[in-house]
C-alpha cells in the first residue's frame, strides 16, 4: 500500500500470484470504497479500494480483501455486474469470468455462507472480452476467437448469437444505449448490433489491423476508441465510419485501449507485455503527447476508477496504480 515512485506508480498492491486481469467495479455498490477483482493463475480475489485523492482521511491508498474466489484454472477476464451491493443485507457479490478453458463462470457471493457459480458452455475457442448488462444485470454478452459474440442469461441459456467475420476482441454495452451491443473485431471492423431485431446497424473501420481493443466512451456514448497495430484510433459515430483521429503510440505494437469513466477527452493504452517493460499511457485529446507514461515490469490488463482521474494494471505479483490530472 505504499507510494512507489520508481516506477512513478502512485500505489501498489502486493498479491500472491501473478495478475492477469484487474477490474474496478463501474457501478455505483453503495460503499464509499471502490470494488476491485483480479484474476490470477486459478483464483479472483474481491477488493475494496480508498484513495488519499477521494478521502483526506486515508494516508495514500488504503486496500482490504473481501474473498478469494477459488477458480481453478487461469482467469483472462472479468465483468462486474450492476446488482453487486456492499449496502444490502446481505451484501452481493457478483460478477463473471472468461478462462482458459473456453467457459464463463458466473459467481455470486454474500461474503459469508452463499457462494455460488454458475459455468456457461457454448464458445468453442478462447473468449477475449465479456460484459454485463449495464442497467439490470440479467444478461452477459461475450466474444470470443470462435468468430462469434453471444448473449447469455444468468442460467447460461444463449439469448442471441452473432456471426462474426474473424475473432470478436472487445464487446461493450453503454447504460445509455440498453439495447445495442458493440463489438469489435481483430479485422479492424467494430459493429453495432440492435438487441431487439439482432441485426448490426452501424459500422466503422479501422483500415489496419490487428484491431486488439476497443471500447465505448461513457461519458459521450458518440465516441469510440481503439487500438489496433501500433496506433489509437477515435471516432465520432456521426461524422463518418473512419476515425476522425489516430496517432502511433506503442512501438511493439498496442494492447488494450479504456476511456476514463469521468473525462470524456481522457483515455489510456497499453503495449504488448515485452522481456522488459510494459508500457501504460495516458493520453488526453487536448494534448498531442501522452500526459503520463508508465511503466511495469510485466502488465496485464487495464482499467480506470469509476470516480477518480486514476488507473490500474496487473503485473507479477503486484496490481500498479496511477493517478493522472483530469
Amino acid at each position: 500500500m505504499k507510494q512507489d515512485s520508481t516506477r512513478n506508480t502512485a500505489y501498489t498492491v502486493d498479491c500472491e500470484d501473478y495478475v492477469h486481469v484487474v477490474k474496478f467495479n463501474p457501478f455505483e455498490s453503495g460503499d464509499a470504497c471502490s470494488l476491485i477483482a483480479y484474476g490470477g493463475n486459478n483464483y479472483v480475489v474481491v477488493g475494496t479500494c480508498r484513495f488519499q485523492e477521494e478521502d483526506a482521511e486515508v494516508e495514500g491508498m488504503q486496500y482490504k480483501t473481501l474473498r478469494t474466489f477459488h477458480h481453478g484454472i487461469r482467469v483472462d477476464a472479468i465483468a462486474w455486474s450492476p446488482e453487486t451491493r456492499l449496502d444490502a443485507l446481505p451484501p452481493q457479490i457478483r460478477f463473471c469470468t472468461a478462462a482458459s478453458d473456453r467457459k464463463l463462470r458466473l459467481f455470486t457471493s454474500d461474503l459469508q455462507d452463499k457462494n455460488e457459480f454458475k459455468t456457461f458452455d457454448g464458445h468453442s475457442d478462447y473468449i477475449n472480452d465479456l460484459v454485463f448488462a449495464p442497467k439490470e444485470g440479467q444478461e452477459v454478452a461475450s466474444v470470443s476467437d470462435d468468430h462469434t459474440c453471444r448473449v447469455w442469461d444468468l442460467e447460461g441459456n444463449e439469448k442471441a448469437h452473432f456471426v462474426l467475420r474473424s475473432p470478436g476482441m472487445s464487446v461493450c454495452w453503454h447504460p445509455e444505449e440498453a439495447f445495442k451491443l458493440m463489438v469489435a473485431e481483430k479485422n479492424g471492423t467494430i459493429r453495432f448490433y440492435d438487441l431487439i431485431t439482432q441485426q448490426a446497424i452501424l459500422s466503422l473501420e479501422c483500415e489496419q489491423t490487428p484491431l486488439m481493443s476497443a471500447d465505448w466512451c461513457l461519458k459521450n456514448s458518440l465516441k469510440i476508441g481503439a487500438v489496433a497495430g501500433s496506433d489509437w484510433l477515435i471516432w465520432d459515430i456521426t461524422c463518418s465510419s473512419y476515425p476522425q483521429d489516430k496517432r502511433p503510440v506503442h512501438v511493439d505494437r498496442a494492447r488494450l485501449f479504456r476511456w476514463s469513466r469521468v473525462n470524456e477527452n481522457l483515455f489510456a493504452t497499453t503495449g504488448y507485455p515485452g522481456k522488459t517493460t510494459t508500457q501504460l499511457l495516458v493520453h488526453h485529446l487536448g494534448h498531442p503527447q501522452p500526459i503520463l507514461t508508465g511503466t511495469a515490469a510485466v502488465g496485464s490488463g487495464l482499467t480506470w476508477h469509476r470516480t477518480l482521474p486514476l488507473c490500474a494494471v496487473g503485473g507479477d505479483h503486484k496490481i500498479f496504480f496511477w493517478v493522472t490530472e483530469m
